[in-house]
């Protein structure tokens, strides 16, 4: 292995002085994502492209280092977080975006903002569909590795359906191609295996996605309640009534109050919980759909409905949402956030035990709901610098994936795996599932030089080192 200052010198050499960092402060401020965990980065580098990145995961390799891949660092499950000393490349200079119009698709390099990707398309009347709470910092290349969601993924689906192709490196520093602008190619979706790997696999340099024509009709309603009960019972009886809006989106009473104070818009902070609905799509059948919105809401006690009077009052109502994980700063200094999923039909019992656990803790919980499909974000506001804290939160946000495993849910909804879940893939995962994930691992990354130590706990290769498999498994 060379030392890190020859390692430092081949970088420079490869990539220029202004596109390596390695200072202390530098290697300290790109340790962690927005999550809790912090690694240990020997150091960061820029690249402008799939060359240069090709470069760099070479002379890592050269040094025995080990690559991890990082956007926007918005991440919040640890995984742009090395588990190990290693070379972080940051693909937030990789902005290059082109645009098919007449096919509705653009190539985009990973270090697009996720938002301005659908500012760019919007004179065209386009947008890039997934569009995370984190949308105005996240990137494209974390939205890919992620296989993110947000609040309009209920409708339209998470980012593995909006990725046609990958062009990504691979671990001996070649450029490779998975999938292309056929929306039904042959062989095997070695693209759709790509997505949500979480930098597991290979660098994601470009991804051809789909653009999704604006609807010509939309209507945003925010409908307050006096029960958290009466407002889960409003999102399964929507879906019942054969309604799938948009978006339908859910925070409850801390996290209003708090959200209120920080963004003045108006929203109603004696209710339990509100939701946020919305339905596009034709005029006619968005008028109607937001009628029986607003009926069932009605039929469950909703004693405030708003309906946005024009697309200004639409956006701060949007705004209001995704400054949630913001407003919460006027509360304690940090948070931390469990992104797992529960059927929309069981809600209520997950709510009514997480407020439990956060009795249980002595802790102050805010949630957010991707209620229209279960996806629960409980937030646990907390102050680090207090002994015990950080220990306590994390006993509470365990309970919370028990919780949601127990109710037929699932780790993680949309923010992945990373270091924060990796030992609890096996509560939903068994020792042959984890084997199967290792070994579609390897095929790409044998010497697990990408994201070492991230996704899939230690040991899960279970029938390495001459164990023999259970009887009926192929190996």
């Amino acid at each position: 292995m060379g030392s890190g200052s020859d390692l430092v010198g081949d970088l420079v050499e490869a990539l220029g002085s202004d596109s390596v960092r390695s200072e202390p402060l530098d290697r300290l401020l790109f340790s962690k994502d927005a999550g809790v965990t912090r690694g240990e980065v020997v150091a960061i580098t820029f690249p402008e492209s799939a060359t240069e990145v090709a470069a760099v995961i070479r002379i890592a390799g050269r040094h025995g280092l080990p690559v991890v891949v990082r956007g926007a660092g918005t991440g919040l499950a640890g995984g742009a977080v090395p588990s190990e000393p290693a070379v972080l490349v940051v693909t937030t200079r990789m902005t290059e975006i082109e645009v098919d119009a007449a096919n509705r698709t653009a190539w985009v390099e990973p270090g697009v903002i996720n938002l301005d990707l659908s500012r760019h398309t919007a004179p065209l009347d386009l947008h890039f569909a997934p569009d995370p709470s984190s949308q105005a910092a996240c990137t494209i290349g974390g939205n890919v590795a992620n296989n993110s969601g947000g609040p309009h993924c209920l409708a339209e689906g998470t980012t593995v359906n909006h990725v046609l192709a990958v062009e990504f490196v691979d671990a001996a520093g070649n450029v490779l191609l998975a999938g292309g602008p056929a929306p039904d190619p042959i062989g095997l979706d070695v693209r759709g295996v790509l997505v949500g790997s979480e930098g597991t696999l290979g660098v994601v340099t470009r991804a051809l996605v789909k653009l999704t024509p604006n609807p010509p009709a939309v209507r945003t309603m925010l409908l307050a309640f006096p029960d958290v009960a009466d407002a889960c019972a409003t999102v399964s009886a929507v879906i019942a009534a054969g309604v799938v809006p948009a978006a339908l989106e859910m925070m409850d009473r801390p996290l209003i109050r708090a959200v209120e104070n920080f963004i003045h818009a108006d929203l109603p902070v004696d209710a339990a919980a509100v939701l946020l609905a919305e339905v596009a799509g034709h005029p006619a059948g968005v008028e109607a759909e937001a009628e029986l919105v607003v009926a069932i809401g009605e039929r469950h006690n909703a004693f405030q409905i708003r309906v946005a009077r024009d697309d200004e009052e639409r956006e701060l109502l949007w705004k209001a949402r995704k400054s949630a994980f913001g407003a919460i700063a006027q509360i304690a200094p940090d948070y931390y956030l469990h992104d797992t999923v529960v059927p929309r039909t069981r809600l209520v019992e997950a709510m009514t035990e997480i407020y439990a656990i956060a009795d249980r803790h002595d802790l102050v919980v805010l949630n957010t709901i991707h209620a229209g499909d279960g996806n629960l974000h409980p937030k646990f506001a907390f102050d680090g610098s207090v002994p015990g804290e950080r220990e306590k939160v994390k006993a509470a946000a365990e309970e919370v994936v028990g919780l949601s495993i127990r109710l037929g849910g699932v780790l993680s909804g949309e923010h992945g795996i990373g270091l924060e879940k990796r030992d609890l893939m096996s509560l939903v995962f068994s020792a042959v599932d984890l084997d199967a994930q290792a070994r579609l691992r390897d095929a790409f990354d044998l010497d697990r030089r990408f994201n070492p130590g991230t996704v899939l706990p230690a040991g899960s290769r279970c029938f390495d080192f001459g164990k023999q498999p259970p009887e009926g498994v192929w190996v």
